[in-house]
């Protein structure tokens, strides 16, 4: 059936909606990689927005089990130019037209991508309405995604422990992606994932070895209540902050959040490590960024660079050991280059000192 995509701006987009008939809010965003739809559709980071591919052709490697960041899909609505109704690969077991109606997931084919993006671009990421009625919408029901409180609705709600290894790692969760928990269990470490608001005495009582801040969805700064317990975990544990771990161990400290026109997100952004000049190539998702400016004053310095916009992509601490990245060392999707940092963070753990631990 037609469908439509009523953007903040007025305009509106038509395509064939596969799905879903009611209206659906959410801040449109666009996606530059050209491969990881499932990973972007159940990435929790992505809760309460609609993911725009700039790839033309989505859908041909179809959807298997192993590949998915969280139990359920995460995004409002999905909009692509051209949707492959067959999934190609050996491993697929569902075509993501499939997939999408099993779990009333909206997606849209045949829109014009190509003139969102530019829009989004020009004009930053803004709301959005997917409906079948374009004359009858209105944005007074829909709250900016800064506005929200979406990381409640995707850490967990309980205590969990995952692995047996020789390091254990409390685990905050924002939203965290499955690969992050992987990576880490695949690295001899024992993770005991907690809920986001989880105080600093029952952080102790577990008794890690080391903390780690996950990613999640959203505008940092509606988290500020939880900054004090932040600050006080990272100067008492090897802390790692990873996307929006990261925004909120720089607030913690002192810093300042802003939010980009229209974010990273895609699996190429270039990265630059300013000790080594070394490049990376990044998986990243992400709305906000860390003001450098506001950085004097708080121990942390600028590890991290975006070769394109040069936007702080990681931090480290002066006094404390604590590092984080905006972007995403697990790659999933995207490219492995930076999957070493999470051996930096086990070499923190292992030293138990206060020197600056370098990727």
């Amino acid at each position: 059936m037609k469908g439509y995509v009523v953007l903040e701006n007025g305009e509106i987009f038509e395509g064939t909606l596969h799905g879903k008939e009611e209206k659906v809010h959410g801040e449109i965003v666009f996606f530059t990689g050209m491969s990881g739809y499932q990973e972007v559709l159940s990435d929790p980071s992505f809760k309460g927005q609609m993911v725009v591919f700039t790839y033309p052709l989505i859908g041909n490697y179809g959807v298997n089990e192993a590949d998915f960041e969280s139990v359920t899909p995460q995004v409002n609505a999905l909009l692509v130019s051209e949707l492959s109704n067959e999934g190609f690969h050996y491993e697929s077991c569902s075509s993501l037209e499939v997939y999408c109606q099993k779990h009333s997931i909206p997606l849209m084919s045949g829109v014009d991508t190509r003139a969102i993006v530019k829009r989004i671009r020009e004009q930053g990421d803004m709301r959005a309405i997917m409906t079948t009625d374009p004359t009858n919408v209105s944005f007074e029901e829909s709250i900016p995604l800064g506005q929200q409180d979406v990381v409640s609705e995707v850490s967990t709600k309980k205590v969990e422990t995952y692995g047996d290894g020789d390091h254990h790692i409390v685990m905050v969760d924002f939203g965290y992606k499955k690969s992050i928990l992987d990576s880490l269990i695949s690295q001899g470490c024992k993770v005991t994932l907690v809920p986001y608001h989880t105080t600093l005495e029952v952080i102790q009582g577990l008794n890690p070895d080391g903390v780690m801040y996950t990613n999640g969805p959203g505008n940092p700064k509606q988290l500020e209540y939880l900054l004090p317990t932040i600050k006080e975990v990272a100067m008492k544990y090897p802390t790692m902050g990873i996307c929006l771990g990261h925004q909120l161990l720089a607030l913690a400290f002192g810093a300042n959040t802003e939010k980009l026109t229209f974010g990273h997100r895609g699996a190429n952004q270039p990265v630059m490590d300013l000790k080594t000049n070394r490049v990376y190539m990044t998986s990243q998702n992400h709305s906000y960024v860390v003001n450098e400016e506001s950085l004097e004053g708080t121990g942390f310095e600028a590890k991290f660079m975006n070769i394109n916009d040069r936007s702080i992509e990681g931090l480290i601490h002066n006094e404390y050991p604590v590092f984080t990245v905006q972007f995403h060392p697990e790659a999933h999707p995207g490219p492995s280059d930076s999957e070493q940092l999470f051996y930096t963070f086990i070499e923190m753990l292992q030293n138990k000192g206060r020197e600056k631990a370098y990727a």
